[in-house]
């Protein structure tokens, strides 16, 4: 089993930049596919974006985010980012990491869709606002 923890949440002007770490402990995070997710007041839980096991060779954004988030990994440090840039209110919501089924995590791929997804972090809050 997997804990995760997420961070680097907090209160940004539009056009501003924060960086979210998603840090595992117990089993290695390598083995796993990671996926960042976001929720809003009122709305559904929504894949952002999400980097294939291992090398992280695969990532998948959705459109919203293209060209602005970037998905990352160390393994060495058993961490996960995503580096957001160019924020707009509309980025403001809870943001959560969660891994994705290990069978699922080996065919080196990843996916947006929630029920892939097994293990989820507590969420750090993002808003963006003036």
């Amino acid at each position: 089993q997997v804990q995760l923890v997420e961070s680097g949440g907090g209160l940004v002007q539009p056009g501003g930049s924060l960086r979210l770490s998603c840090v595992a402990s117990g089993r290695g995070l390598d083995s796993y596919a990671i996926g960042w997710f976001r929720q809003a007041p009122g709305n559904e839980r929504e894949g952002v974006s999400c980097i294939s096991a291992r090398g992280g060779v695969n990532t998948v954004y959705v459109n919203s985010v293209k060209g602005r988030f970037t998905i990352s990994r160390d393994n060495a440090k058993n961490t996960v980012y995503l580096q957001m840039n160019s924020l707009t209110p509309e980025d403001t919501a809870l943001y959560y990491c969660a891994t994705m089924h290990f069978f699922l995590s080996q065919k080196d791929q990843c996916t947006l869709q929630k029920a892939a997804y097994n293990s989820w972090g507590q969420g750090t809050q993002v808003t963006v606002s003036s």
